[in-house]
């Protein structure tokens, strides 16, 4: 294709736009790394710009088990069960092989045997949504086995309830075709008791609400997904469809009281059922030998229903009944191109989205109906961006810099008029740069600032409540605004060690708050609302392979800026993980993962401190690595914590929860000529599919 057919495609629908990390700025180091085996004596960790790079191929952690083993062990990054967590930073944004992680259960699926390197991107740049606070990209190897392939991995979990999935992969390989389909069943079933309190001045006098929950938490869900690759030189395009059902059964057995008053009996029945519908192509290609396009298009469809129902057994208050109806649809779109540019690499693109989420709430309790009335909203958005980033690698020196545009259509209905009052239209600009300096082969260093705009969950935005009980409300907040981010980092590596410290000062962003809601007796609502903050995170990341030992350290520290209603939320907290990875003779392989944190705020909750919160696994393998075995232990000595306490509008509320997180977990996992689905598609709108 010559220069003038770039030309016109460009101009024709493509506005320019990137991401540092997705056309590989640093291509020299990166490269590089790719083909280094790691010993005894290399670190398998590097700092490339404002990117850890980890080898996993050749270390001790390709012999660990599953990708979540993997991840558990790496620097900055926790994993509790399936919830994969960077250290300061939350969630990140995963892909593997340059498509989106679909759900926890496939870190389990991928072997560590099968992982070159993964990418933890501290900085993400333009191509990403400002929600992205970190990005995590897993790289596997390559194989292009022939014919059929296979991946069974069964999971039984005990704690207070028993839990299991089972989960089947195939994949089917000829010539320039792959077809993959992937079954996964899982029955879980949690369970929390806790109480909560309540405690404020109403009418003169200090007055107590509070309540005791026994919840338990059956769920059944599935997920069927189909799809094909085709791969000819350059050129692989490619489509998937997943079908995803669940049902839950959730119940409370508790009572509630006022005062000194005697507690009355309550329980909460709810039962929801869901389904979703998502499908999703890609497209790439290499045009005149350096222009390379890249198309992504999603389409996810989701309808949700639950009926609840409060009852006071031995009482004469009647039941409060009510029922919940969303159903969201997302339409996207993602194209960019990435050449050479001067000295460094050009990434420009698009990304296109419309969103429609309704919520039906029918309260069908008159006296409860007269201060928790039925609503029936709905919201669209319509969102057009256009990114571009440059990076350029010369000699020590690393560089990016990139900018996002975008343009928010957002209309917010109630009974089907348009509020006018919450819908808006937003321009909305966002600058990044980023700066790496390598100083020899032990030490790196990098700086990064970014601008961003965070959009809040569509569940946040509803403006329907939610009866808890009798003297309690919950609701979400139409009014919300997007937050505006600033966020600066610094980077540093030297040896075994890494430093990062983030500033972040957020504009606009919501925390949950407990306040008095105006009706004829006391009513208690949490809801989100808007708060400025700054926040430090500083964190300081010590590992090394020491004979067959591989020790991980981090100690952390978070400290926060808040005043709200006359209240300062202040009080850091500190953290600390100790992972270890022992090798053992005939292919044992044992890890001994501790962490804790004492007690401080985030936003407006106090959490409680949790002390030495340990969890045990060996791993054990047969058949030249065809069959895995690992057992777990979670919370060896059950000394996590999940108090926490908000003081907020004259309301203080203090929750205390025992949640089961105890228990014995044993994976079996069998392959049959595995290998690693080429699918190369990635998601069109990522932020947009994590705020439904």
């Amino acid at each position: 294709m010559n220069k003038k057919i770039i030309t016109t495609i460009l101009l024709s629908g493509m506005v320019f736009g990137a991401s540092s990390q997705m056309t590989e700025p640093t291509d020299s180091l990166v490269k590089e790394l790719h083909e280094i085996v790691v010993t005894a004596k290399q670190p398998a960790t590097k700092l490339v710009g404002t990117t850890l790079v980890s080898t996993i191929a050749g270390s001790d952690l390709q012999n660990v088990g599953s990708c979540r083993d993997v991840l558990a062990q790496l620097p900055m990054i926790s994993v509790q069960d399936d919830n994969v967590e960077i250290a300061g930073k939350g969630t990140p944004a995963i892909y593997i092989d340059g498509r989106p992680l679909c759900d926890g259960d496939e870190l389990r699926l991928i072997q560590s045997s099968n992982i070159k390197r993964v990418e933890l991107i501290l900085a993400p740049g333009a191509m990403y949504d400002g929600d992205t606070r970190a990005v995590l990209k897993i790289y596997t190897k390559k194989n292009f086995i022939e014919g059929l392939s296979l991946t069974e991995h069964a999971n039984v979990t005990v704690r207070r309830r028993w839990s299991g999935n089972n989960m089947l992969d195939m994949n089917y390989r000829s010539g320039k075709w792959d077809y993959f389909a992937t079954g996964v069943i899982a029955r879980n079933n949690s369970m929390i008791r806790g109480t909560t309190t309540n405690t404020l001045d109403y009418d003169g006098k200090t007055t107590v609400v509070g309540g005791t929950q026994h919840n338990t938490y059956p769920t059944v869900n599935g997920s069927v997904k189909g799809g094909v690759n085709y791969a000819a030189g350059d050129r692989s395009l490619g489509m998937y469809y997943r079908f995803s059902p669940e049902r839950g059964d959730f119940e409370n057995k508790g009572d509630e009281w006022i005062d000194d008053t005697q507690p009355i009996e309550r329980n909460i029945n709810n039962e929801m059922k869901s389904r979703g519908h998502h499908l999703s192509a890609y497209y790439d290609d290499l045009f005149d030998g350096k222009y390379n396009f890249h198309f992504d298009g999603d389409f996810h469809s989701s309808f949700s229903k639950e009926n609840t129902v409060t009852s006071y057994p031995g009482s004469e208050i009647g039941n409060v009944e009510s029922n919940n109806r969303r159903h969201s649809t997302l339409w996207a779109g993602k194209a960019y191109v990435t050449f050479k540019l001067g000295k460094g690499n050009f990434t420009g693109g698009t990304q296109d989205s419309y969103t429609h989420t309704t919520l039906d709430y029918l309260m069908l309790n008159p006296e409860v109906g007269e201060y928790i009335p039925s609503s029936f909203t709905d919201a669209s958005q319509t969102s057009a961006a256009a990114f571009m980033s440059w990076s350029s690698t010369r000699g020590r020196l690393s560089l990016t810099a990139g900018v996002r545009y975008e343009y928010v259509d957002y209309v917010f209905r109630v009974d089907g008029k348009k509020d006018e009052d919450v819908s808006r239209t937003e321009n909305l600009l966002t600058p990044d740069v980023s700066i790496g300096w390598t100083i020899n082969d032990e030490s790196q260093v990098g700086l990064s600032y970014r601008v961003a705009t965070v959009k809040p969950p569509y569940s946040r935005l509803t403006g329907s409540l939610t009866y808890v009980g009798r003297h309690e409300i919950e609701g979400g907040n139409p009014l919300l605004r997007d937050e505006k981010m600033h966020d600066v980092q610094l980077f540093g590596m030297w040896r075994d060690f890494i430093l990062q410290a983030n500033f972040t000062r957020s504009l606009d962003t919501y925390a949950f708050v407990k306040k008095i809601y105006q009706a004829d007796n006391l009513q208690l609502i949490m809801q989100p609302v808007n708060i400025d903050i700054s926040s430090l995170d500083l964190f300081l990341v010590w590992s090394k392979n020491i004979m067959k030992w591989s020790p991980n350290f981090t100690a952390g520290l978070h400290k926060q800026w808040l005043a709200l209603d006359g209240m300062k939320y202040n009080r850091p907290y500190f953290v600390y993980y100790l992972d270890n990875l022992v090798s053992l003779k005939k292919d044992f392989q044992l890890t001994v993962n501790i962490h804790g944190q004492t007690s401080g705020d985030m936003h407006t909750n106090r959490f409680a401190a949790s002390n030495f919160v340990t969890d045990l696994g060996v791993r054990k393998t047969f058949l030249d690595n065809a069959l895995a075995v690992k057992l777990e232990v979670t919370d060896v000595f059950n000394t996590r914590n999940n108090n926490w306490s908000m003081n907020t509008y004259g309301i203080e509320m203090n929750k205390i929860q025992s949640y089961d997180h105890r228990g014995v977990s044993l994976g079996i996992q069998y392959q049959l000529r595995p290998r690693k689905s080429k699918y190369k598609g990635e998601s069109a709108a990522q932020g947009e599919l994590n705020r439904l």
